[in-house]
């Protein structure tokens, strides 16, 4: 199968010098991420915070070119905090399904401001297809701009240090397991990958391992050209590997990605602007972004159906009725 994408490995020199002469880099497996557990509208009034403005942006992105959606509910009445609630995530599933009928659905892990292991395990009770699992520690710091209906009279810092440890990673791996999740594991620096190889030692997660490489965000890898070729070059094998950039290296990490023939993640967790000084009117304006550049580089744009068969998860869409 020419396009398994278990197959490409983009470290692989020859492999990319001949798919590149023939035009067969596989098609590009574009993820959306449509909200993040940050900002909100305070940041742009274009995010989408209700289940119905999700579902919608969902489904505009999906006609643009995604395959894959990427979910961070938020508390019903209360949409600037993130819901840690396991039928809130079911009603935004449901509602995303019923407009995007085969696009992969992917809910958080990462849980919110606040939010203990058990609360950040709650999407999973939504039956998602895949869910993120980050890999740390991770040391951040951020700004949420003033927003008087949350309490916040004016901008407000935070700093933290998120505990993704061996034990977290483990339990929260061994949770997607059992429940038949599969784990989109997040990778921001070289050090992560000794938490990832236990997790591959002991089982708790399978190939072809689905790899997100995330670049830009503090306390992680710089977002060079450098740094996203020895990210894919050091890689447990074999694994499907996409790419984000945070903020104003979203493009240029994007392109990178797309030149490897690695997939990538777009959306308005990672990036609130369309070009310098211009916020972004939907998370669809950023995959068609991709869609241009991606087609400009060579890369056909995988249908769900493809990224399914790519990715290793049924041809059956899971359904939330």
């Amino acid at each position: 199968m020419e396009y398994h994408q278990d197959l490409w490995d983009p470290s692989n020199q020859w492999q990319w010098v001949s798919r590149v002469a023939r035009g067969k880099l596989p098609p590009l497996v574009i993820s959306v991420a449509i909200t993040g557990g940050v900002q909100g509208k305070e940041s742009n009034p274009n995010l989408p915070e209700t289940a119905e403005e999700q579902a919608q942006q969902a489904y505009d992105a999906y006609n643009a070119g995604a395959s894959l959606i990427h979910i961070h509910a938020r508390v019903p009445g209360k949409p600037w905090q993130t819901s840690t609630d396991t039928e809130v995530y079911r009603n935004v599933n449901r509602l995303v399904r019923q407009k995007c009928p085969d696009i992969i659905i992917n809910n958080t892990c990462g849980g919110g401001q606040g939010a203990d292991q058990s609360q950040a395990l709650a999407p999973l009770g939504a039956n998602p297809e895949c869910a993120s699992l980050d890999i740390g520690p991770l040391a951040t710091r951020f700004t949420m701009k003033k927003r008087p209906e949350a309490g916040r009279m004016e901008d407000q810092h935070f700093e933290s240090i998120a505990p993704f440890g061996y034990s977290q990673t483990e339990n929260f791996a061994k949770a997607m397991l059992e429940k038949g999740v599969k784990p989109e594991i997040e990778v921001w620096h070289p050090g992560n990958w000794s938490l990832v190889q236990n997790l591959i030692d002991k089982g708790f997660v399978k190939p072809p391992y689905m790899i997100q490489l995330v670049f830009g965000f503090s306390s992680g890898l710089y977002p060079t050209p450098k740094d996203i070729i020895y990210l894919a070059e050091t890689a447990p094998k074999p694994s499907n590997l996409c790419v984000l950039g945070v903020g104003p290296w979203q493009t240029s990490v994007l392109t990178m990605g797309i030149l490897m023939g690695m997939n990538v993640r777009t959306g308005m967790e990672d990036n609130l602007y369309l070009g310098k000084g211009q916020l972004v009117q939907s998370n669809a304006q950023l995959v068609e972004k991709v869609v241009r550049i991606a087609r400009e580089l060579g890369r056909d744009i995988a249908t769900p159906k493809q990224a399914r068969e790519m990715l290793g998860f049924s041809p059956t869409p899971t359904q939330y009725d």
